[in-house]
Parts: structure tokens; sequence; C-alpha cells
């Protein structure tokens, strides 16, 4: 399950397991917070490095004394009681706490992907998140989470729909439209676009390993491109991880030029 704690394969993976496991080497008052407290609500927000990471995160306040054991990471900080929900005897940040949390300690596109992910998953308001956020005071990197959580879309169903999101606002470009439908004059779907731009009729689709990379869906995903561009005269860009996160600025300029505009260059993450 994680570090210190093993269970047989065979078991299925189930919130009582994680519960159980996390009971085995968290202290009854410390809290379980962060990617750890997502988990458990059933949303993974690791980033993609630290998802084998296999350590537990726990927060104790600062009246008590921080767990020192190998096999756990904990830290000090403020958290009211207001801030923490227990299950089945395990306390751990709510998810609005959790999201805060997420958005002010990860690095921008994953703090993004954690939020929309507890976002869609329904466990979180934005709006609320958003106030929470903005009443902040005394936390490390919250302008961050209050940039951040003013981009919180709940439709959003994969961290590199986030991350592309993201990356359009930072170069200056308005927010997409998330899972976008394209219907036929009946009102039935025919497509839907990861990010869109409707009024200028720009798709902007993310190919992420899982689904794009064999060659049975690279064909199918260049004949609904085909049919989106000839039939409907929607133009698509197409981007990946290496993409998003590399340092190449043609994602942003292809864009541009569909726009009609500068992007702001260069990339901040």
């Amino acid at each position: 399950m994680f570090r210190g704690v093993s269970v047989d394969a065979t078991v299925p993976d189930t919130r009582e397991l994680r519960i159980a496991a996390i009971r085995l080497v968290a202290p009854p008052y410390a809290v379980v917070c962060n990617a750890s407290a997502s988990w458990l609500h059933g949303v993974d927000s690791y980033r993609p490095s630290g998802r084998f990471d296999l350590v537990p995160s726990l927060v104790v306040p600062h009246s008590r004394t921080r767990v020192t054991r190998s096999d756990v990471r904990c830290r000090q900080a403020i958290i009211p009681d207001a801030d923490i929900m227990d299950i089945e005897g395990v306390l751990v940040t709510d998810p609005t706490r959790t999201a805060s949390d997420l958005l002010r300690e990860l690095r921008p596109p994953y703090a993004l992907a954690a939020a929309d992910g507890l976002a869609h998953a329904g466990l979180v308001d934005p709006i609320e998140l958003w106030h929470y956020v903005a009443r902040l005071k005394g936390y490390r990197w919250v302008v961050q989470a209050r940039r951040l959580a003013d981009l919180v879309e709940p439709d959003t169903e994969s961290p590199g729909e986030s991350w592309t999101r993201l990356r359009l606002v930072d170069a200056g470009f308005p927010r997409p439209v998330p899972q976008y439908s394209i219907t036929d004059r009946h009102g039935r779907e025919i497509y839907r676009l990861d990010l869109a731009y409707p009024e200028l009729r720009i798709a902007i689709e993310y190919d992420g390993r899982e689904f794009h990379t064999d060659q049975q869906d690279a064909a199918h995903d260049e004949e609904r491109r085909v049919q989106l561009r000839d039939r409907w005269g929607w133009r698509t860009v197409v981007v990946d991880r290496n993409s998003i996160f590399g340092d190449d600025p043609a994602f942003e300029r292809q864009v541009g030029g569909l726009w009609g505009r500068t992007p702001t260059l260069p990339r901040q993450w």
C-alpha cells in the first residue's frame, strides 16, 4: 500500500482498505493531508513523479509533537477543527482544506489538476474553495493558491486537460470551454472536445499516453479531426505531455496564430 504496509495483491482496493492501512502508521491525533488525504477521498492527486513515493503525508497542530517515524511525512500547521473530518476513526483534512493545501504546495499544473479532480468528483465546490482560499492569511504560497482557485473547473476529466488549460491562460488566452459538445441538427452529441473556443471553432485536444498511443487510436483520432475540419469547420491543436511541459513554445504560437494574437512568453513553468 505504501512504505511499511503491505497487502495481498488480490485484495480489492477500497476506501476501507486504504483507511485500515493509514491507521497502522498514523497516530490518533495526526491528520492525513495533501495527496494522501485526496487518495482517501477517492481522488488520485499525486504528481506523476510522486505517485510511487509511497509515504503518507500527515499534519499535526502546532501544539502537538510531529510524528518522526521514517515511514510517514509529517509537518506542523495551523489546522482548525472545522477543516478536519473523521473517516472510520482516522482524521483527514476535509476535501476543501485538502484542495487548498494542494493548490498552495504543489507545482502549479499539478496543483490545478488536483483541485480539478476533487471538483470533478463532486467533493469540492469551486466557489466555496475560492472563498476558503481568499480568507487564508499567514500561509506559504497563498498567492499561487488564490490565482489557481479562480481556475478550478469541475468539468475537467483528466490532469492533461488541467495542464493544457493552465498553459493557455498563462499565455494570455481566455479560459477555454472544457468538454465542449458538438451536436447534430437533432441535438445528438457527435463529438466532445477536451477544450474549445467555440466562437472561433478552435479545438484543443490533449492526447494522453493511455488512450492515444497505439496505431489504432492514432488512426481514429486523425479521422475524427479530419471530419471536424472538413464537415464542421473546426481547427484542431493537438498536444501531449512533452509539448505542455517542454521548453518549446510551439503550442502557444500555434494557438496564437489561430487567434490572431501574440501569446505571452516565455513560459513560466
